[in-house]
C-alpha cells in the first residue's frame, strides 16, 4: 500500500520550497523516463501538493489511479486532490472508491486540512453517514462502488 500524502500545515520557508523545488524538478525526470514509475509518481503527488500545485497534483493522482485502480490510498489522495481543485461530487466518489478498497483511517479522514474543502459542502453530509456506516461496521469493504 502506498504512504499517504504528508499535510503541510505550516508555510514553507524559503529554503524548503527551494527544495522542493529541486525535488519535484528531479522526480518530474525521472517520471518523465518511466511513466509507470509508482513510487516516484507518489512522492511527485506529494511535493506538488505540499507546493501548492493542486493542479498538476490532480494529474499525477488521476494518472496513479489508473496505474493503481485497487488501492484504497490512492483514491484517498485522488480525493484529496479533488477538494483542493473544488471538484467535489469527483472527491465523493473517489472517497468512496478510498473506502470500498479497504482505506479506514477515520480519525485522519476527519481532520485532514485536504478534504477541508470537502467537508464545508452539502454533498459531505450523505458521506459522512456514509463513512460512521463504515466505522461502524468494521467492514473490509463490501460496499459498491
Amino acid at each position: 500500500m502506498a504512504e499517504k500524502k504528508t499535510d503541510n500545515p505550516k508555510k514553507l520557508s524559503r529554503q524548503e520550497q527551494r527544495d522542493l523545488d529541486i525535488e519535484i524538478h528531479f522526480l518530474e525526470g525521472v517520471v518523465k523516463r518511466d511513466r509507470r514509475y509508482v513510487e516516484a509518481l507518489q512522492l511527485l503527488g506529494d511535493d506538488y501538493t505540499r507546493r501548492g500545485r493542486f493542479e498538476e497534483g490532480l494529474k499525477v493522482d488521476c494518472r496513479l489511479a489508473r496505474l493503481c485502480p485497487d488501492d484504497p490510498l490512492v483514491h484517498y489522495n485522488l480525493a484529496c486532490s479533488f477538494s483542493l481543485t473544488a471538484e467535489f461530487r469527483k472527491a465523493a466518489n473517489a472517497l468512496r472508491k478510498a473506502l470500498h478498497y479497504g482505506y479506514r483511517d477515520f480519525e485522519f479522514m476527519k481532520t485532514d486540512p485536504d478534504l477541508e474543502p470537502l467537508r464545508g459542502q452539502l454533498i459531505y453530509a450523505k458521506l459522512e453517514k456514509e463513512i460512521a456506516e463504515f466505522e461502524a461496521s468494521g467492514t473490509d469493504g463490501a460496499s459498491k462502488v
